[in-house]
């Protein structure tokens, strides 16, 4: 599995991100996995999402942060010199026996789907 967790729907590093795993679905398929996204938004803003970009794949709501937080990604981050806490860009490549295998920390969208599906072959 792909496990991917993003901060916000319709930003623009977001979308891209979603619209790589997106279009690049049938690859991950291929390796025998599936693409799995998390974000602390609501399921109504999930839908708009997924409607808007035609995204293949289930998007779970998190806005209580419990997942984020039992995951590690919400984090304190500093933006324009202040602390403050947030969802870190994180993917993890997660075997069939649910043992985290990969883990892809501050994700940077370019590229990151075709590594993703790259390291999926060592998760058997």
């Amino acid at each position: 599995m792909v496990l991917y967790f993003y901060p916000k729907d319709m930003t623009p590093g977001c979308t891209r991100e979603a619209c790589d795993f997106r279009d690049n679905l049938s690859r991950v398929r291929a390796a025998g996995a599936q693409v799995v996204g998390v974000s602390t938004d609501t399921p109504q803003s999930h839908e708009k999402f997924t409607a808007k970009y035609d995204l293949n794949f289930p998007l779970l709501a998190d806005p209580d942060k419990r997942m984020v937080k039992a995951y590690g990604v919400y984090k304190k981050k500093s933006l324009y010199g202040r602390e403050l806490m947030g969802m870190e860009g994180t993917t993890l490549g997660i075997d069939r026996h649910g043992t985290i295998r990969k883990v892809f920390p501050k994700v940077k969208v370019d590229g990151h789907a075709d590594a993703v599906i790259d390291a999926l072959r060592t998760l058997d």
